[in-house]
């Protein structure tokens, strides 16, 4: 038997020579892993850096255009809404704010949005007053319009989309696990490319960015289980505009259902006390200056929640409108009954998913009860616009990753849906360009077409329980890409339909209503898909991160 040679045998130095060249050896294998992962961080953000430089142009191109109520007298738009909320935030005390005085009418765009939203109204108008105090002066600046305004205001949604709203989804893709940085890219490039955000804030002009933003930094916090810090981001957004109580009961479920799994005489009691505690201070800081008595507190949320207004506005894509072709609900059922009505048929389709999240919370089924329950509420609640199908665009582009080709799918209809709202503002070329620039770019970056499998589709376990069905679920894939094309087809028929021809005489709301009833038709099938999926979803699912 062979045995080692004695040291010596080495020669002088033979075992520290070879010591140090496996050191060397070692110390090049690190510097060389360390340098691939440092090319590939900085080709991320090169490509991340890339990608934002052109969401930013894009929506500066669009903010060009025109905008709501352009030229429009006595009441303008949107842009005149918000160019006075900055007037009476500006010259009038706060306790003035939201109610009706001589100089504070109303019935002229009173302001009915939440503290925070008033604050940011402040805060343009102190700016605004240091470049041209005619822009804010009280009553002679009403429907003031010129080149200079318009680039100020439009300034002010490109800056708040810049800090807010951009950073959440660029790190919000950042931390997709299990994603390569491609796709990471690729999800950023296509949500910030998203038309419906950028034709309402920067084309029609509001700033959905904040609230949406705020949201988005919930959903991130939540994510990395800083659930004090998302609870108060959420808050945050609740408090700049109220429709984000789309979003509220999947926030609350899935925290609950993290309180229910850490256990309530435990671990799960103290962050459940946390959670409240959090909630109330970050509500009394927002509403600290109208707490002065009850009569303030009253006022506010007779504007934030105005009963008085009816069931829907406008040609609104959900159930209310696109039934009132058929039935003229408000003739028939009083204001009173609309409410309760309503209210009990948008619990009802949300009660199934907010019982499974809150029994099996995970960061999958939060994600997709967001989108959920912003459907339902978007479909069946009272007093719904037509733009707060943006609070269930932007949870959807959350999946575009996981479920490209439906996500992609959405996301067209959802921008269709409010194309009688962009016509009338003259943004139809901004529709155009932005809805083909976002379709070309999910196509490219996801390969939507390849992507249509029940599995890819994320029906399989709902597949596997119709297992006397398995010869109708071939054809599958070819059936779900048909509908696709036809569904396209028929929106761009109607988009330029809506835009090159004149209405019959005897019904000149032809087009707003077909727009908004094929709308509602997707948004109803989209519902029982997410629902669906969200209900099937395996308890051992290998996607899904369970709450430990």
């Amino acid at each position: 038997m062979r045995t080692a040679p004695p040291r010596a045998a080495l020669g002088p130095g033979g075992g520290r020579k070879r010591f140090r060249t496996r050191k060397r050896a070692r110390a090049a294998v690190v510097s060389s892993t360390f340098g691939l992962l440092q090319r590939e961080a900085m080709e991320k953000w090169s490509l991340m850096t890339i990608t934002v430089l052109l969401a930013l142009t894009v929506r500066w191109t669009v903010s060009l255009g025109s905008y709501s109520g352009a030229g429009k007298p006595p009441m303008y738009g949107d842009y005149e809404a918000q160019r006075h909320w900055q007037e009476v935030t500006y010259n009038l005390p706060i306790r003035q704010w939201y109610f009706n005085t001589s100089d504070n009418n109303l019935l002229y765009w009173g302001l009915d949005y939440p503290p925070l939203t008033a604050y940011h109204s402040f805060l343009c108008a102190y700016v605004a007053k240091l470049i041209n105090p005619d822009w804010i002066a009280l009553h002679a600046s009403r429907g003031y319009e010129s080149q200079s305004h318009k680039l100020f205001m439009r300034t002010t949604v490109f800056v708040a989309d810049l800090l807010i709203y951009i950073p959440a989804v660029i790190l919000y893709c950042c931390s997709l696990k299990e994603t390569s940085t491609k796709k990471k890219v690729s999800s950023a490039l296509c949500i910030l490319l998203y038309p419906g955000l950028i034709l309402v804030d920067h084309g029609h002009f509001q700033y959905n960015s904040v609230s949406l933003g705020f949201a988005l930094w919930g959903v991130l916090c939540l994510s990395y289980d800083w659930d004090l810090l998302g609870s108060v981001a959420f808050c945050l957004a609740l408090n700049y505009k109220q429709m984000e109580l789309y979003h509220s009961l999947p926030f609350f479920c899935y925290l609950l259902g993290k309180c229910f799994k850490k256990g309530l005489k435990g671990k799960g009691l103290l962050l459940l006390i946390k959670l409240a505690g959090t909630v109330v201070v970050s509500f009394a800081v927002c509403w600290l200056p109208f707490c002065t008595d009850v009569e303030q507190i009253m006022q506010v949320l007779r504007r934030l929640f105005p009963i008085d207004r009816g069931l829907f506005e406008d040609k609104v894509a959900n159930i209310w409108c696109s039934l009132s072709v058929l039935i003229k609900i408000k003739n028939v059922i009083s204001p009173q009954t609309q409410l309760k009505l309503s209210f009990a048929v948008t619990l009802l389709s949300l009660l199934p998913t907010c019982i499974k999240l809150t029994v099996q919370p995970s960061l999958r089924g939060f994600k997709l009860a967001l989108v959920s329950c912003a459907l339902s509420f978007f479909l069946f609640s009272f007093q719904v616009h037509e733009k707060s199908i943006l609070l269930v665009s932007v949870p959807v582009c959350l999946i575009i990753n996981e479920i490209p080709f439906m996500a992609t799918w959405f996301l067209l209809v959802s921008t269709f849906s409010m194309l009688p709202l962009l016509l009338k503002d003259g943004l139809l070329l901004a529709y155009a360009v932005t809805t083909l620039a976002f379709l070309s770019a999910c196509v490219a970056s996801f390969a939507i077409f390849e992507k249509t499998s029940a599995k890819d589709l994320q029906l399989k376990p709902f597949s596997l329980s119709l297992r006397g069905c398995v010869s109708w679920l071939k054809p599958f894939p070819k059936i779900v890409r048909n509908l696709f094309l036809l569904s396209v087809t028929l929106m761009g028929v109607l988009s330029v339909m809506s835009a090159a021809m004149h209405p019959p005489q005897r019904f000149p709301d032809l087009f707003p209503v077909s727009v908004s009833s094929i709308s509602c038709l997707h948004f109803l099938f989209f519902l029982v898909y997410f629902n669906v999926i969200i209900l099937w979803d395996s308890k051992n699912s290998r996607n899904q991160k369970k709450v430990s």
